[in-house]
C-alpha cells in the first residue's frame, strides 16, 4: 500500500538511460574526444563573443580598470577570446599570454594535463599561480601604458 518492492518500469528505463549518459559524459571528459568537445565549446563561445563585441562594442568591461584605470592580471582575457574568435591568434597572445595559456591548458586537460597539475604539491601550485599572475600584471601594465619600460 505505501511503497513498492521493486523498481518501476519507468524507473528502470530512466536508470539504464542515465547510466548510458553518465558513461558517455565520463568518456567525453577524457582523451581526444574531451579535447574536441572543449575546443568546440570554446570556439563557439569565442566566435559568439567576437560577434557581440563587433556589433555592440561594450568597451572596457573590467571593473577594476574602469574604476581605477589600472588593469588586473586577467585584463585582456575577454580580448583573448575575441581575437581567437576573429581568427587572430597572434593578437590573442599579445592581449594576455597567461589567459591564452590557461585556455589551452583547460582544452588539453583531458589528455592528462589536469591530473598532472593536481599531482603537484599545493605549495608548488600556489607558487606557479602567483608567478603567472604577477607576470600577467606586469604584462598588462606595460601593454596598456601604465608602466613604461
Amino acid at each position: 500500500m505505501g511503497g513498492t518492492t521493486g523498481p518501476t518500469v519507468v524507473g528502470a528505463q530512466r536508470g539504464a538511460l542515465g547510466g548510458l549518459v553518465d558513461r558517455s559524459l565520463v568518456a567525453a571528459r577524457r582523451g581526444p574526444l574531451g579535447v574536441a568537445l572543449r575546443v568546440a565549446a570554446m570556439a563557439t563561445a569565442a566566435v559568439a563573443a567576437a560577434w557581440v563585441h563587433r556589433v555592440h562594442d561594450p568597451g572596457v568591461i573590467c571593473p577594476l580598470r574602469t574604476v581605477t584605470g589600472i588593469p588586473c592580471p586577467l585584463c585582456g582575457g575577454t580580448t583573448v577570446f575575441l581575437e581567437l574568435g576573429a581568427g587572430r591568434p597572434g593578437q590573442a597572445l599579445l592581449a594576455n599570454p597567461v589567459a591564452l595559456t590557461g585556455a589551452v591548458a583547460v582544452a588539453l586537460a583531458p589528455l592528462g594535463l589536469g591530473a598532472r597539475w593536481w599531482e603537484l604539491a599545493p605549495k608548488t601550485r600556489r607558487g606557479v599561480l602567483v608567478a603567472a599572475l604577477a607576470g600577467s600584471e606586469l604584462w598588462q601594465l606595460v601593454r596598456l601604458g601604465v608602466l613604461r619600460v
